[in-house]
C-alpha cells in the first residue's frame, strides 16, 4: 500500500510540470503554445530535451522572426537611399529562455527575442564605392519586340545596384532569380539547340552579354561563361554570355581589394552597365569591342521572332 500511495504522489508531483506550456508571442501576437512534454526524453532518473523537435521549433520561428535587412542604393537621380536594418530570431537568448522553462519552470510566456542584423551595404560603404568607374558596355535591342524589352527591363533591374566584394562571386542566375511568369517574365525568343524557339524569359541573355562586356573591361575575373549554339547580333563574335536557370550560368569574381558597384538600366533600346569602384581601386582595364548600333530584323510573333 505504501508504494502505490508513494507512485500515486509522485504521479501528481511530476504531472503537472510535464503539462506545464509556455506561450510564444512575437510583437505582442501569439504565434505558438508549446508544452514541456512534447519536447521531454525520459533519460534514466533525469529528463532531457528533445533536441530534434527543439530545432524544428526554432527554425519556424525563425521564419516568423525574420526581416530581411535592405542595402542601401542609389535610385534614378543618383542618390543614395539609406539602408534598413532587419531583425532575426536570437538563438542564443531563446535557447536561455527555453532551457529555463523546461528545467526550471521559470517562464510561461515569453516574447520571441530579436537581434538586429544590419545591412551589407550602407549609405557610406555605397558612398566610397561610386566615384570611379572602370567598365561600361553598351549593346542595343528594339524597342518595337515589347515582350523581349520587358524582359531585358526585369533582368537589368535584377542586378542593378549589386555590389561585389572582394573575393566575392557574382552569379548571374543567383543574383537574378528563375525567370518565371510570376515574376513578370514574357514568352520571347531564346536560342535551344542552334534554332530559334519561344520560352519565358527570352531576352536576358542581352544583359548578361552587356554585363560580361562590363565586368572583362574591368578587369575582373571571369568565372562560368558559355556562347550561344549560334551568332548572337547584339555583342560581337565571341563576346556573348548565354545564361539559363537549368543550364549555363554567368559568373565572375571580384579579384581586387574594393567592392565594386554594378549600375545597369535601359533607355530607349540601349541596355547600359557600368562598373564602378573606389577611388583607391588599381584596375587593369581591357579594351573589348563595341556592340554593333544596328538593330537586328525583327519578324512578326506569328513566325519566329529576333535571336536572344
Amino acid at each position: 500500500m505504501k508504494s502505490i500511495a508513494l507512485s500515486l504522489l509522485l504521479l501528481t508531483t511530476i504531472q503537472p510540470v510535464l503539462e506545464m506550456n509556455l506561450l510564444i508571442s512575437h510583437r505582442g501576437i501569439k504565434i505558438d503554445e508549446v508544452s514541456r512534454s512534447e519536447f521531454a526524453i525520459p533519460l534514466l532518473d533525469e529528463t532531457i530535451i528533445d533536441q530534434a523537435k527543439y530545432h524544428e521549433l526554432v527554425e519556424k520561428l525563425e521564419k516568423v522572426a525574420v526581416l530581411d535587412p535592405i542595402n542601401a542604393f542609389m535610385d534614378e537621380k543618383g542618390e543614395i537611399v539609406p539602408g534598413e536594418s532587419g531583425y532575426a530570431l536570437d538563438r542564443y537568448l531563446f535557447a536561455q529562455q527555453f532551457y529555463d522553462f523546461f528545467y526550471k519552470n521559470s517562464y510561461s510566456k515569453i516574447q520571441l527575442p530579436l537581434r538586429k542584423v544590419y545591412p551589407k551595404v550602407d549609405g557610406e560603404l555605397l558612398d566610397s564605392i561610386r566615384s570611379k568607374q572602370i567598365g561600361k558596355y553598351v549593346t542595343y535591342f528594339n524597342v518595337s519586340n515589347k515582350e523581349r524589352s520587358h524582359n531585358i527591363r526585369l533582368a537589368t533591374e535584377a542586378i542593378n545596384n549589386e555590389v561585389v566584394f572582394p573575393d566575392e562571386t557574382f552569379s548571374f542566375n543567383q543574383v537574378v532569380g528563375k525567370r518565371t511568369e510570376g515574376k513578370g517574365y514574357l514568352p520571347a525568343p531564346v536560342i535551344v539547340k542552334g534554332e530559334l524557339a519561344e520560352d519565358i524569359g527570352g531576352g536576358i541573355c542581352q544583359v548578361s552579354s552587356t554585363l560580361y562586356n562590363a565586368v572583362d573591361q574591368a578587369g575582373m575575373r571571369i568565372g562560368q561563361r558559355y556562347s550561344h549554339s549560334r551568332h548572337v547580333p547584339y555583342v560581337p563574335p565571341g563576346r556573348d554570355a548565354t545564361v539559363s536557370w537549368y543550364g549555363p550560368d554567368f559568373s565572375f569574381e571580384n579579384n581586387y581589394n574594393q567592392p565594386i558597384l554594378i549600375r545597369a538600366k535601359t533607355v530607349h533600346g540601349k541596355v547600359i552597365i557600368s562598373i564602378y569602384s573606389s577611388d583607391q581601386i588599381r584596375n587593369e582595364e581591357k579594351s573589348i569591342p563595341n556592340a554593333s548600333k544596328q538593330l537586328p530584323f525583327e519578324i512578326n510573333r506569328e513566325s519566329k521572332r529576333g535571336e536572344d
